[in-house]
C-alpha cells in the first residue's frame, strides 16, 4: 500500500506543477491548438509561393514595381503604403498587449480604450488592404501578352512606359489614367510607330528585346491591363493568384479579429470581466491577434521583400 502512495505522488508530480504544468485554462490551450494549426497552413501557403516563384523566376514580377502607390502621393513609392499598414498591425498588437496587461489589473477604462484602439487599428489595415487590392486589378503600366506570355513595354534604355505614355505620348501624366482603357491596335500602331519602343520580359533579369523581335511579337499580342485570377499585367498568372489567396486569406483572419475584438467589447462595457473576476476572454482574443500580426510580417517578407 505504501509503495502504491508513493508511485502514485511521483507520477503527479513529475513535470513539477502538478496537473496543470503551465497553469494554461482549457480555454487558453485549445486557442494554441488552433493557432498552431493556422500555422502549418499559413506555412504550407507561403511555402507553395516560394516554390513557385523560384520555377518562374525568369517572369516573375518584382513586388516593389508593382506596389508603388500611396494616397494623394504622384509618382512611385514603392512597398511604402506596405510598410505604412505593417506599422498600423504592429501598432495595434501594441494596442492589444496594453489591453491584456490592463485585464491582469482589473483596470475596466484602460481595457476599454486599449481595445478600442486595437479595433481601430484592425478597421484601418482592412481599409487599407481593400485600397491595395483596387490600384492591384485595375492595374497601372498595362502590357501585353502574347499567348501565355506578358511583355512589358519599355524604351530603348529598358525603362518601363505606360500603354498611357505609349499611345498619348512618353509626356503623358505619371502613368496615364487607370481607368483608360487601350484597344489592341491602339497599342500596336503606337508601337510599330515609335522606333525607340521595345518589349520587356518581367522579373528582376528582365531581357530586353531587340526591335525586330519586339515589332515580330507586338503583332501577335493583346492588350492586358489589371490583374485578376486569369491574367494580370505584372507577369506571370500566378502571381495575381497568390496575392489574392494569401493576402485575402489573412484579410479574412484580420476581419473575424475585428468582429471577435468587438463582442469582447461590448462585454467589457456590459461589465461581464468584471463579474466574472477576471480578463481571460481578452488575453485569449490577445493570443489570436498577436498570431494574425506575427503571420502578416511573415507575410510582408517572403512575398513583398524577398
Amino acid at each position: 500500500m505504501a509503495t502504491q502512495t508513493i508511485t502514485s505522488e511521483q507520477n503527479e508530480n513529475v513535470w513539477g506543477g502538478g496537473n496543470e504544468p503551465f497553469g494554461a485554462s482549457y480555454g487558453k490551450l485549445m486557442m494554441w491548438f488552433f493557432l498552431l494549426s493556422d500555422a502549418l497552413t499559413f506555412s504550407g501557403f507561403l511555402t507553395a509561393y516560394g516554390l513557385i516563384r523560384f520555377r518562374f523566376s525568369d517572369v516573375w514580377p518584382i513586388p516593389e514595381s508593382v506596389f508603388t502607390h500611396f494616397p494623394g502621393l504622384e509618382g512611385d513609392h514603392p512597398l511604402l503604403y506596405v510598410a505604412l499598414m505593417t506599422f498600423i498591425l504592429i501598432m495595434s498588437s501594441v494596442t492589444m498587449v496594453l489591453a491584456v496587461n490592463a485585464g491582469h489589473h482589473m483596470k475596466k477604462d484602460k481595457v476599454t480604450l486599449w481595445l478600442l484602439l486595437t479595433i481601430v487599428g484592425g478597421f484601418i489595415f482592412l481599409g487599407s488592404q481593400a485600397w491595395e487590392w483596387y490600384h492591384f486589378i485595375k492595374g497601372e503600366h498595362g502590357s501585353v501578352k502574347v499567348e501565355n506570355h506578358v511583355y512589358y513595354i519599355a524604351d530603348e534604355n529598358g525603362h518601363r512606359v505606360s500603354l498611357a505614355q505609349l499611345v498619348h505620348g512618353i509626356e503623358h501624366a505619371h502613368h496615364g489614367d487607370h481607368h483608360e482603357k487601350f484597344t489592341d491596335s491602339q497599342v500596336i500602331s503606337a508601337f510599330l510607330a515609335n522606333k525607340d519602343m521595345r518589349l520587356k520580359d518581367p522579373g528582376k533579369v528582365g531581357k530586353t528585346y531587340s526591335r525586330s523581335e519586339s515589332e515580330s511579337l507586338i503583332k501577335k499580342s493583346s492588350v492586358v491591363q489589371g490583374a485578376n485570377l486569369k491574367e494580370n499585367e505584372y507577369g506571370h498568372t500566378l502571381f495575381a493568384n497568390f496575392f489574392f489567396f494569401i493576402t485575402g486569406f489573412h484579410g479574412f483572419h484580420v476581419f473575424s479579429g475585428v468582429v471577435i475584438n468587438i463582442v469582447i467589447f461590448a462585454n467589457v462595457l456590459l461589465g461581464t470581466y468584471e463579474r466574472r473576476g477576471h480578463y481571460e476572454m481578452v488575453e485569449k482574443v490577445g493570443l489570436y491577434w498577436h498570431f494574425v500580426d506575427l503571420v502578416w510580417v511573415f507575410v510582408f517578407t517572403f512575398f513583398y521583400l524577398v
